[in-house]
């Protein structure tokens, strides 16, 4: 296999497959696209990914984007690292139900802080957008907080899911959300906050 090409950005979801590369053992090469400079519109990545977003990983076989799909492909390359039920069809649908949840859903809520433009062209649609932010995000992780009976996301087993949901949770401050009031999600990323795979793409990213 040769070494994969990463490309990513602070601040973003990519950093859950940042991490999952790092649980796997994988060999990969971290490329940062910087977002305050307008690095994702740039034609050298475009010619990458389209879409002008992250995560993008350059692989022999092509070129993945989305992080549900680059979480999947990561875990079902690596199954020595157990990254995902490989070989349980229901808690791998499970594990994929949580992580599209996450990608559907919480993430485009988080968006619309930010992003209103994708939606809207007026000013105070965009605002309106932002104010409903910390109400959203709070009741999505409502719902996470409920079904979170465990340390991880499947229960005993740490999986990708735990480091897409680390990723979204550190979201949670800035969107105006104090993740005291959910002790479950607030233990869960102080545990996976100590894995040295999470401290390594933490500090990558950190430059």
């Amino acid at each position: 296999m040769s070494t994969w090409i990463f490309y990513s950005a602070r601040g973003t979801c990519a950093l859950a497959t940042h991490i999952a590369l790092h649980e796997s053992g994988a060999a990969f090469e971290l490329r940062l696209v910087d977002f305050a400079a307008q690095g994702q519109q740039a034609p050298e990545f475009l010619s990458v990914n389209p879409k002008g977003r992250v995560p993008a990983l350059v692989t022999e076989r092509g070129i993945l984007t989305e992080t549900p799909a680059l979480l999947a492909f990561v875990a079902q390359q690596f199954p020595q690292a157990a990254l995902a039920p490989l070989d349980d069809a229901f808690g791998l649908a499970k594990l994929q139900e949580f992580n599209s949840y996450l990608c559907s859903t919480v993430h485009v809520s988080h968006a619309h802080k930010h992003r209103g433009a994708r939606w809207a062209d007026e000013p105070e649609a965009h605002e309106a957008m932002r104010r409903k932010v910390s109400a959203n995000m709070t009741a999505h992780m409502n719902l996470i907080e409920a079904q979170l009976s465990s340390d991880h996301v499947l229960g005993a087993h740490y999986s990708v899911a735990d480091t897409y949901l680390y990723v979204v949770t550190g979201w949670l401050a800035g969107d105006g959300v104090d993740i005291a009031q959910f002790p479950r999600l607030q233990a869960h990323r102080a545990r996976v906050a100590q894995r040295p795979a999470v401290q390594r793409a933490e500090r990558e990213l950190q430059g």
